[in-house]
């Protein structure tokens, strides 16, 4: 019998049955498939299979993550949304009292992106860059959570920055670290162990949660670290 459990009150869903990487969130817009992911029906609702090789944050929770920050009803700004599929997972979690506004530098990323928020009414694309969260100040509130996902030398900063400017005090922030855009002639434990103490040494945040994501995403880590 095919059954579905919540993980770690994640809001997001293990199938019994099947393989210990299948994961579903409950789809606020039933019908609307944007992504060929797999869809189940279950006790009157309609749930989407997300990819932890598509998704770090998919990844993550297949690496044991025990809590996001991400809840119903969160604003979430979405840093490095590409084509907008993690970010339609995190729509559904938050479900249509939350918000997520998804932001992308590169616009042939964006141009699909408008069309995964043309069918969310919770979602909002952006085209700009994470670099200057100062342009986006007029459309952007104070959130619940930032998500970054951008691969880049400079992530930690630009994570820091749109925490700064953006993320509420008791906030979450969710940072997927690549290494070798950080520094391709380190080895990634190395630059993983630099972040973490780099937390664990200063005053504004603490982290709440930390995952590397071999064999689902090579030299990724995953923060998620709690404003004070």
């Amino acid at each position: 019998m095919f059954d579905l459990q919540e993980i770690n009150k994640l809001r997001v869903f293990k199938s019994k049955a099947k393989r210990n990487d299948s994961f579903y969130t409950k789809s606020i817009y039933p019908g609307y498939n944007g992504f060929r992911e797999a869809i189940i029906k279950f006790k009157g609702g309609e749930y989407r299979e997300i990819d932890p090789k598509r998704s770090k944050f998919a990844a993550a929770i297949a690496k044991g993550l025990s809590q996001s920050g991400i809840r119903e009803g969160s604003a979430v700004l979405y840093l490095g949304a590409s084509h907008g599929y993690t970010a339609s997972f995190i729509s559904d979690i938050v479900g249509k009292q939350g918000y997520v506004f998804a932001l992308d530098f590169a616009p042939s990323v964006v141009r699909d992106l408008v069309f995964v928020c043309e069918k969310r009414d919770n979602m909002a694309p952006l085209l700009e860059d994470a670099n200057h969260p100062e342009r986006y100040k007029d459309v952007v509130p104070l959130v619940d959570v930032v998500f970054q996902d951008v691969a880049q030398r400079d992530q930690l900063n630009l994570f820091l920055k749109n925490c700064g400017a953006y993320l509420k005090k008791d906030g979450f922030g969710l940072l997927a670290l690549k290494a070798r855009s950080v520094d391709v002639t380190r080895k990634p434990k190395e630059i993983f162990r630099e972040v973490k103490n780099f937390f664990d040494n200063q005053q504004d945040f603490v982290v709440v949660d930390y995952r590397e994501l071999d064999p689902f995403e090579k030299d990724h880590a995953f923060f998620v670290v709690k404003k004070k």
